[in-house]
């Protein structure tokens, strides 16, 4: 039997090239289990980007927390504006499904979807 130590987390998050902008990206299923993992991605950056662009390209399928986790991220951004700079959130590279569940979800009207 093989036993690794070696943990790989299913979500990540780097500074863009331009630094302006943080790109988290999660993998596989995008549950509440993810919770901690997704808040420490963008939590306690200083100064905040100007957008956080949420890369859903490896992700296969989320559910209702998953929502719940990027409203959170929506209102941190909110908490963390200051004169002149209100971060904004972006998601990107949905497959149909995940797509499918932002649009039924009406998250099309909330966040910019490219």
């Amino acid at each position: 039997m093989v036993v690794s130590d070696r943990y790989d987390s299913r979500v990540t998050s780097e500074v863009s090239e331009s630094g302006d902008a943080l790109i988290i990206r999660v993998a596989g299923n995008f549950d509440f289990n993810m919770h901690r993992e997704f808040q420490r991605a963008y939590r306690n950056m200083s100064p905040p980007p100007r957008t956080f662009l949420v890369d859903l390209s490896e992700t296969d399928h989320l559910d209702s927390a998953a929502l719940g986790m990027l409203l959170l991220l929506r209102d941190y951004c909110v908490e963390v504006a200051s004169e002149g700079n209100h971060p904004q959130v972006e998601l990107m590279n949905a497959n149909a499904h995940v797509s499918h569940i932002l649009s039924v979800s009406n998250f099309d009207r909330i966040f910019s979807i490219r």
